[in-house]
């Protein structure tokens, strides 16, 4: 997403959020941004930046969850040649390059308690010692910028985030409202992601009916101003030739499986009360059972941020529970072929989000004892 979509918003969630970006680019303090996935974190982090006095110095961005812990250390603080295997030479690390400018530590909450520490040592003096130095080679000017979207406070009381990180970073805190806070918005929002999808793929922009734009406005978008943005990039390729209708819409937005169902007589979406929230994992498993691939809707999203490295665990242990501890037979359910086993395994260990499957050949075992039928899957 371009940063200025953030602008495009009129409603007091939006307005109120500008003005505390506006504050904190006013300091050199450092700056806790929370939100959930898809709201904008980034894009809040990059507007910081470009409105403060380092607009001239780098921007580097680096997302916590999707490098694996034994990089993340090399990639932030660098590592001096023949400290371990694959280092020819030395490397100065992102930290380093952000001199001067902005560093953003995207899905911070993700992060191990021993990389929290190296971080808080870097947050409290500026001081780099790479990996095989055995000393600080280099002190940085960087302003520290992070975003989660996890409680930190709920992880701080499970001990799973260090309170003194916390404290340290959460100088200036910004909260990213979620899209379904400020409706009023995604009547601007459609409009400006219409223009530069339609400037992209060099097709006509739709025109809307009412209709579907209020059906737009009722829908609860989980995944936030990214899946708004997604969903009219789908629509302006289908290049359609004639306003958007509501049946043009995906079925989640219209209501078939989301989080409405359609009045018979009014034809209008109404909200189901008391309707449980799909959570993450399920939507997951809704669109690998409706045919997507785990490139498509797991690998791509966790790419782009739309997904943390718990989310695809969560799933790949659900998977492996359905197919009683077998790999090659979770191909079948992530709608992928044979040839691909080494691939998805090559993707789940390089971001550190492989399971082991023996204990769920266990379970499947134990179920065989107390009764249950015991599996044909070999376990692999």
């Amino acid at each position: 997403m371009e940063p200025d979509s953030l602008l495009a918003g009129t409603s007091p969630a939006s307005r109120a959020l500008l003005n505390d970006l506006d504050s904190a680019a006013r300091t050199n303090a450092k700056v806790l941004i929370l939100g959930e996935t898809g709201a904008g974190k980034e894009l809040v982090a990059q507007l910081i930046h470009a409105r403060s006095a380092r607009r001239l110095q780098p921007f580097v961005p680096v997302n916590c969850s999707g490098i694996p812990e034994t990089l993340l250390e090399s990639e932030l603080f660098g590592h001096m040649r023949g400290s371990f295997t694959g280092a020819y030479r030395d490397k100065p690390g992102l930290a380093r390059q952000a001199d001067k400018g902005t560093l953003f530590l995207d899905e911070l909450g993700e992060m191990s308690l021993r990389m929290q520490a190296v971080v808080l040592r870097f947050a409290e003096t500026g001081e780099i010692q790479p990996i095989g130095a055995d000393r600080t080679i280099a002190r940085t000017d960087v302003r520290l910028i992070a975003a989660t979207n996890r409680d930190l406070k709920a992880r701080v009381a499970a001990q799973a985030f260090r309170e003194d990180l916390f404290y340290r970073l959460n100088v200036i805190q910004i909260v990213v409202p979620p899209l379904r806070e400020r409706r009023d918005d995604i009547p601007a929002l459609l409009a400006h992601f219409l223009e530069r999808a339609s400037h992209q793929h060099h097709l006509a922009a739709p025109e809307v009916s009412g209709a579907a734009m209020r059906r737009l406005q009722e829908y609860a978008w989980p995944g936030n101003v990214r899946e708004l943005k997604n969903v009219v990039e789908r629509l302006v390729v289908r290049d359609l030739g004639r306003p958007v209708r509501v049946d043009d819409l995906p079925e989640e937005i219209r209501g078939v499986h989301g989080d409405a169902v359609v009045d018979g007589c009014a034809g209008l979406a109404q909200p189901i009360e008391g309707a449980p929230v799909e959570t993450v994992l399920d939507r997951l498993w809704r669109q690998l059972r409706a045919g997507e691939t785990f490139w498509a809707c797991v690998a791509e999203p966790f790419r782009n941020h739309d997904l943390t490295r718990l989310d695809v665990h969560a799933l790949v242990q659900r998977g492996l529970h359905e197919t009683q501890g077998s790999y090659r037979a979770l191909l079948g359910l992530f709608n992928l072929p044979g040839d691909d086993y080494k691939r998805v395994l090559s993707f789940l260990r390089q971001h550190d989000c492989h399971v082991p499957f023996q204990r769920f050949r266990a379970l499947s075992v134990r179920s065989a004892h107390d009764g249950g039928r015991p599996s044909t899957r070999a376990a692999s």
